[in-house]
């Protein structure tokens, strides 16, 4: 990888960072509606898998260090470095971006779903299925930010990926 590839990880991580703390809307356990993964998927779209796999990471660890909520430590894999790793999914199939950020979004709600059933099943009403109440938590959340990428990243690449 390039020092031009790590200084666009380093520069798109910064980036998504700082978006996620302009939240339209935070849940009580965890997760909020930002921008936060635009920048991410950009990347991913822009530079390849690789490059947007270590985007997500380092946007996953950063944000466990600056605002944890940790309850075990394989939650903190599943809910912070993996997801936005996963996001990275979003460079397949190549020719189609939408279809890309819907896979890579999919992917990261697979992985806040199972740490909501395994880490978060303790919120859900008594009496409930646990796998439906992580499904509309996780998804009052990821769906609106997988429609915010849905919206902004593909006309952001038309008009800038060109000059990169």
């Amino acid at each position: 990888m390039s020092v031009r590839s790590f200084t666009f990880v380093a520069a798109a991580s910064a980036l998504a960072i700082v978006l996620g703390y302009f939240k339209l809307y935070r849940l009580p356990q965890g997760g909020s509606i930002t921008l936060e993964t635009v920048p991410i998927l950009f990347i991913t779209l822009l530079m390849g898998v690789r490059t947007g796999i270590l985007a997500g990471l380092l946007t996953g660890l950063l944000k466990l260090i600056l605002d944890p909520f940790i309850i075990h430590p394989i939650q903190i894999l599943l809910d912070y470095p993996i997801p936005f790793a996963c996001l990275a999914l979003s460079a397949y199939p190549d020719s189609l971006p939408r279809l890309g950020i819907l896979l890579g979004n999919a992917a990261r709600f697979t992985c806040h779903l199972v740490s909501g059933v395994i880490f978060f099943s303790n919120y859900a009403p008594e009496g409930s299925n646990v796998w439906h109440y992580s499904a509309i938590y996780n998804g009052s959340y990821i769906v609106p930010e997988m429609i915010i990428g849905l919206f902004l990243v593909p006309p952001i690449m038309r008009r800038i990926s060109h000059r990169i």
